[in-house]
């Protein structure tokens, strides 16, 4: 069987479809520091790119009418990468201020006994969303014990 033979992989740029472009945009910018690289506001077409240093980093397209379905096949999480455990509580404290919901308390690690972690929320269509860094996180007991965090909230 042939497989392609790509040498460089990473993932580009995330689509999200939210229900309201106006309500997501606000958060999105606030929560990770993104900026507008492009918006689309006729009606019926409204969307928005979401970037920083010139790199898309998410799209927001506003085609739902309902909200996050978790038992839906499809998307789990988005998960970003931060480079330390500060920055991880500094964006738990914006998401605070903004309301959202959170599936534990605070930051917590990826499994039991390992550093890696950081907190799993939502955003306002119920997209589950996660922050962390790869070390920092090991103060915390690990909410799913040996199963990965990332993988039941």
């Amino acid at each position: 069987m042939e497989t392609v033979a790509i040498k460089t992989l990473r993932t580009g740029h995330v689509g999200v479809n939210v229900t309201d472009v106006d309500r997501s945009l606000p958060f999105y910018e606030r929560v990770f520091g993104l900026e507008v690289q492009a918006e689309g506001k006729e009606d019926g077409r409204r969307w928005a790119f979401l970037g920083r240093d010139g790199r898309l980093v998410v799209a927001l397209w506003q085609q739902s009418d309902a909200a996050f379905q978790t038992r839906a096949a499809g998307l789990h999480h988005l998960s970003f990468q931060v480079e330390t455990i500060e920055e991880v509580k500094a964006a738990e404290r914006v998401l605070r201020e903004l309301g959202a919901e959170f599936a534990h308390d605070g930051v917590v690690p990826h499994g039991e006994g390992v550093s890696s972690g950081g907190i799993f929320f939502t955003d306002p269509d119920g997209i589950r969303l996660e922050i962390y860094a790869p070390a920092g996180a090991d103060t915390a007991p690990a909410p799913s014990g040996s199963a990965p965090t990332c993988g039941f909230f």
